[in-house]
């Protein structure tokens, strides 16, 4: 354990100072999930006012387009809430980023919308761990550094996402656009409640795959039909066949059909995969486009897919390896234990990697049951991960360079 220089002793004191535990609750109790536009612009509004104090443009960007895929298999516009960036010093010498997302998995209609004390220090709430709580350990380390001599030479772009939890769709291109030219990055992810950090993480990709067949009585003359519920169901398993060690396959949905006495002339399949490299990619690629290819001559239906690979795989390249061993040395040296293991779950972090800039993405504070009723903040966690934070990125300034 090094001794702390007396500057990096009033930065972590000032970080852990933060009023963090009054912002997260401000925060969540304001219903932002992805699809609540109107409480997503009522959070981007004060996440606005509370980034306002650190020394840089704070500015909303409009979310790119997205489609959907309807219920009737016609493709849709899907809206989404802007993204708050906030740009310092953009000429400094050493530019870093720091992300987070303001979007949670509850929808305005769910139940839990409200946070409450479990026990002592523990709080459980709506989006306390993912990610207001990250959010507000972010604001609190960029605020120490902005009142510390390490200020100067650090430059840096703060992204906050609107559709995180959604697969960052309409922020993918902003994401890519703010990661360029980055030393590094730091996203506000929960660690787990033992403090443990993500590694490397696998990829994930959402399809929608429309069937069009056509209807006939089912009595009458079944065999004029095309059933293309039928043939949904012979593309989920062989979709599914494609399961490896490297890639994982969840045919997760078919919706479609109708009266028992009409053959289905539509059926939608919502699949989700799991590849753990750019090789699994590729391999899921190739089985998906055979497998519509054989589902259509089989059953003589017409397949329209929908989705992409939208989380590339993040594997610790030698620069990740050393920005984990620059928050390693930092928790070391206050007193804080620094693991990470290897996870399927993917984020923002896949993202920035895949632009070639190191990061680590499980920044945020302590806590888990996240996207439950159960979610929960470990309330000592915040001033404890924002001194980590602080100290990390002053380190990565005196040294200048990972």
């Amino acid at each position: 354990m090094a001794t702390l220089s007396l500057a990096e002793t009033a930065l972590v004191d000032n970080a852990r100072a933060a009023p963090m535990l009054d912002q997260v609750l401000a925060w969540s109790a304001i219903n932002s999930g992805t699809r609540n536009l109107a409480g997503v612009a009522a959070m981007g509004a004060m996440l606005g006012d509370a980034f306002a104090v650190l020394p840089g443009a704070t500015t909303l960007v409009a979310p790119d387009p997205v489609e959907t895929v309807r219920a009737d298999g016609t493709r849709a516009p899907l809206d989404h809430g802007q993204h708050l960036l906030v740009t310092v010093r953009p000429s400094a010498p050493l530019q870093m980023l720091f992300t987070g997302h303001m979007d949670t998995v509850y929808p305005a209609d769910h139940p839990f919308q409200q946070c409450v004390w479990r026990e002592e220090g523990v709080l459980n709430g709506p989006g306390v761990a993912d990610m207001k709580g990250g959010i507000a350990v972010m604001l609190a380390a960029l605020r120490a550094i902005e009142a510390s001599p390490f200020a100067e030479l650090l430059g840096y772009e703060v992204m906050i996402g609107a559709d995180e939890e959604t697969g960052s769709l309409s922020s993918a291109r902003l994401i890519e656009r703010v990661a360029r030219g980055k030393l590094a990055a730091f996203t506000y992810e929960p660690a787990l409640a033992d403090g443990t950090l993500a590694g490397a993480r696998g990829g994930t990709g959402n399809f929608s795959i429309t069937v069009r067949g056509k209807s006939a009585h089912a009595g009458r003359n079944p065999d004029d039909g095309r059933n293309a519920v039928l043939a949904a169901a012979d593309l989920a398993l062989r979709l599914a066949a494609a399961r490896s060690p490297t890639l994982a396959v969840n045919p997760a949905r078919i919706e479609g059909g109708g009266p028992n006495n009409v053959v289905p002339d539509l059926a939608i399949l919502r699949v989700n995969f799991r590849p753990k490299d750019a090789a699994a990619i590729a391999l899921a690629t190739e089985h998906l486009a055979a497998s519509i290819a054989a589902v259509a001559t089989a059953h003589d239906v017409a397949i329209d897919c929908h989705g992409s690979f939208n989380r590339p795989p993040k594997p610790i390249s030698s620069d990740a390896a050393r920005l984990f061993g620059t928050v390693k040395a930092a928790g070391a040296d206050l007193g804080i234990a620094i693991g990470w293991r290897d996870t399927g779950g993917v984020c923002d972090g896949n993202n920035i990697a895949a632009c070639g800039v190191p990061v680590v993405d499980t920044m945020g504070a302590r806590g888990g049951d996240i996207h439950s009723a159960d979610e929960y903040l470990i309330v000592d966690s915040l001033p404890e991960r924002a001194a980590l934070s602080a100290l990390a990125i002053a380190r990565i300034v005196q040294k200048g360079h990972l």
